[in-house]
């Protein structure tokens, strides 16, 4: 079994290309391109990571350069883009590259914004999308949730994450860097997930009224709460969705950040005016329609990778920190492969084994020694002893075998090296916790 991952990030590929290939776990296509994933005999497990700003196929395949002719044949035919693009675009890791990877994405050192918190989350949701949906198992889940163990050592070992920013964030310092400032001013918020509260959030600080819409109203309205929680003079209101048209005529100032798996704004919704208009539109696929800007001169749009000016900005205060992290990340990389090979049950088993035979023959020694058994008897009394301890170790090494390839057998396997002695540097078992990947039989007794 191999570690794969065919990568489309904001490092490789053009917006509309991202927005294409977008498999956002809300979109019920997901859940059907997953399955139709591991249908393949080449693929045996698949998440599918899908943010603003990168688009991963984290696989567990038994022949990759099969499982990737299949997944890009079926990404083609998925989004409509030609086969040889698709080539051209991605980015490939195996094995070791694939786990540093994974890593360096789940501790956001891929991140258009360096240090931003939100992937974490994002990559936790799509693992437990996968796993619910029947397409991610053992493999899996120890490379995610040693990830995960990797965000966590690189947050408390650097200051990466201090003061951290995220692509909503960097929107409204970038609104701020055109405008000025933000006091005063009054701000559209389209959307009720975590990129529109944070947006809400900084607008609220920056003295900015800031009006919220979303389909669900009441989501809406748990923002609104939320915000109004963490400061008190912060002027927000929730209005109708109904009400779109109107306010994206009225209010220059729009940023929209919705699950919507089309565009929500169009052209023809926009009435032309004589005011400038700065839009920020930070959803994957986007909701705002980019031939706007080609007829409504005075309406600029801002997409996700127009922010790159400030992510520059971000990186650069962040390379000595950035450089111990990736330290961090390459370490966490050969302690999870050198983890990986302490899970072989063979080496156990026969460690026991071992340790029965040795201990059976000393006794013996101190038994002829002593006088208890007659030396004539020696190879008969020690071919009855390694009888016994064969038959007694029959049913654990069957067990052993059977569980190994199961979630709680890492669990099994390193507290059998803990009670015999061969407990490993790499331990796992007090942090390789799987909230999703827990033995449903047990769960379910």
């Amino acid at each position: 079994m191999d570690y794969y991952i065919l990568s489309y990030s904001h490092k490789n590929t053009d917006i509309a290309t991202r927005e294409k290939l977008s498999l956002d776990i809300k979109n019920p296509k997901t859940a059907e391109f997953l399955k139709d994933l591991v249908s393949n005999k080449f693929i045996t497990e698949a998440v599918i990571l899908s943010t603003c700003n990168r688009i991963e196929f984290i696989l567990n395949v038994q022949n990759s350069p099969k499982a990737e002719e299949f997944l890009l044949d079926k990404l083609s035919v998925f989004s409509g883009i030609a086969l040889e693009n698709l080539k051209e675009h991605a980015d490939s890791y195996e094995n070791v590259s694939a786990i540093h990877h994974l890593f360096s994405v789940a501790s956001s050192l891929d991140s258009l914004v360096v240090g931003e918190t939100q992937i974490a989350g994002q990559l936790k949701s799509a693992f437990k999308f996968s796993y619910e949906a029947g397409c991610c198992g053992l493999y899996l889940s120890r490379a995610i949730h040693f990830a995960f163990r990797c965000a966590a050592s690189v947050r408390n070992s650097t200051s990466i994450s201090q003061n951290s920013v995220s692509v909503a964030s960097t929107a409204v310092a970038k609104a701020k860097e055109i405008l000025g400032s933000l006091e005063g001013r009054e701000a559209l918020v389209i959307g009720a997930g975590e990129m529109s509260a944070i947006c809400a959030k900084h607008l609220a600080s920056a003295n900015c009224a800031v009006i919220l819409i979303n389909r669900d109203f009441q989501n809406a309205e748990n923002i609104c709460k939320s915000v109004i929680e963490g400061n008190q003079n912060a002027k927000i209101r929730v209005e109708s969705f109904k009400d779109i048209g109107k306010y994206i005529n009225t209010i220059p100032l729009l940023f929209s950040a919705t699950g919507a798996p089309h565009t929500i704004i169009t052209l023809d919704m926009v009435v032309k005016k004589d005011w400038n208009r700065y839009w920020f539109d930070l959803a994957m696929p986007r909701d705002i329609a980019h031939d706007i800007m080609d007829v409504q001169g005075n309406v600029q749009i801002f997409a996700v990778d127009d922010l790159e000016d400030i992510v520059r900005k971000n990186l650069a205060l962040r390379e000595e920190q950035a450089r111990i992290a990736y330290g961090i990340v390459g370490r966490c990389t050969q302690e999870f492969f050198n983890w990986l090979q302490t899970l072989n049950v063979e080496p156990l088993i026969k460690t026991i084994r071992a340790l029965a035979k040795d201990s059976a023959l000393k006794e013996l020694q101190k038994g002829i020694i002593k006088g208890y058994l007659p030396k004539d008897y020696e190879k008969n009394i020690e071919k009855t002893l390694h009888n016994a301890f064969n038959t007694f170790l029959h049913r654990l090494t069957i067990n052993l075998k059977s569980v190994s390839n199961t979630p709680k057998g890492d669990s099994v396997v390193e507290s059998l090296r803990f009670l015999f002695g061969e407990e490993s540097e790499d331990k796992m078992l007090e942090s390789y916790k799987c909230e999703y990947a827990q033995d449903r039989a047990i769960s379910q007794s």
